[in-house]
């Protein structure tokens, strides 16, 4: 008898800490944890090797390992591989620093917003709501049905493709394009 409770208690924390682990989607092949930070996180993705590169190269590392709150949209290496030949190379060369950091940060607003926030941003705005930057750029996010899109200054529309990654530091969303400041 002793031993069934102890079984029925050790399945019990199983399936709590399942669906616990259920709440924060996959991404890249690896599990999200809440209790992690941006950094922590995404270092794990095979979908954010380049975006995890880009940051370093940028010397970004701890700044999205600190307090927060940080939104980022993510864009995955399909997005940096559909840049025009060579971009990424040439951004991550050390002389080009401060376009990098630019790109980057253009990707990260200073605040927790989940999609849903965000979509009575857009509703509160009439369609189309102004997102700023912590790099400066202003991207216009909209949505339709339950799909987030955001809207560079050049007019790329990048799709939110996995929302709501909760992280300790604040939140990402996965996008397929990357957004790029007016050049």
């Amino acid at each position: 008898m002793f031993t069934n409770s102890i079984r029925l208690v050790a399945l019990a924390s199983v399936l709590i800490s399942g669906a616990a682990f259920a709440e924060n989607p996959m991404v890249g092949g690896a599990p999200m944890y809440e209790n992690k930070n941006i950094i922590e996180n995404a270092v794990n993705s095979k979908d954010h090797t380049t975006l995890v590169a880009a940051v370093k190269a940028a010397g970004l590392i701890e700044t999205l390992q600190g307090k927060g709150p940080f939104t980022v949209f993510a864009p995955t290496n399909a997005a940096f591989d559909a840049l025009p030949k060579g971009t990424v190379e040439t951004l991550l060369k050390p002389e080009n620093k401060d376009k990098l950091t630019k790109i980057l940060t253009c990707h990260v607003v200073a605040a927790n917003a989940d999609s849903k926030a965000i979509m009575k941003m857009v509703d509160d705005d009439k369609g189309a709501h102004p997102v700023k930057t912590v790099g400066g750029c202003v991207w216009t996010a909209k949505y339709k049905g339950d799909k987030l899109t955001l809207t560079d200054e050049n007019g790329t529309v990048a799709n939110v493709t996995i929302a709501n990654v909760k992280q300790s530091n604040g939140v990402i969303h996965v996008i397929d394009k990357v957004l790029l400041p007016k050049m």
